[in-house]
């Protein structure tokens, strides 16, 4: 990856650090999740809104490393308005990402691509991976 790339990624990361995206709580999500990383510390509480199959609403609150808060943010918004098999298969995807294994390119990832250069960080693929464990979580526990 050239390294004015990299940089260009390391300024999305920082930015949805520095200004997330979805921060807060649904006061009557259908669905809340409270995960935690308890290598590092971080901790995400993700609160959603789903109904006919589709997210309607996404937030979260949490503490943690810039990676993993900006991965929520990032998450939240890319799961918006999608249906639940979507958003998961986005997750599969994210994940496989993460591990440095094929994932389907054909998907538009947006500001989430930023985070592939954690996978060179094996320790800090758990901190990216949080939030989309959490929604897993929930989301599975609804179908």
């Amino acid at each position: 990856m050239s390294s004015n790339l990299e940089q260009l990624y390391r300024q999305v990361i920082m930015d949805h650090y520095k200004n997330p995206r979805n921060r807060g709580e649904i006061e009557d999500g259908t669905l809340t999740i409270d995960m935690n990383n308890p290598t590092c510390g971080d901790r995400i509480h993700l609160t959603m809104n789903v109904k006919d199959g589709v997210v309607q609403e996404a937030k979260f609150d949490g503490e943690g490393c810039s990676i993993s808060m900006a991965s929520a943010s990032m998450m939240t918004q890319a799961v918006k308005g999608k249906q639940i098999d979507d958003a998961l298969r986005m997750s599969g995807i994210f994940s496989n990402m993460m591990l440095g294994k094929e994932y389907d390119d054909t998907i538009d990832l947006g500001d989430i691509e930023a985070l592939q250069g954690v996978s060179k960080f094996p320790a800090r693929i758990k901190c990216a991976t949080l939030p989309w464990k959490a929604m897993e979580k929930g989301m599975n526990g609804n179908k």
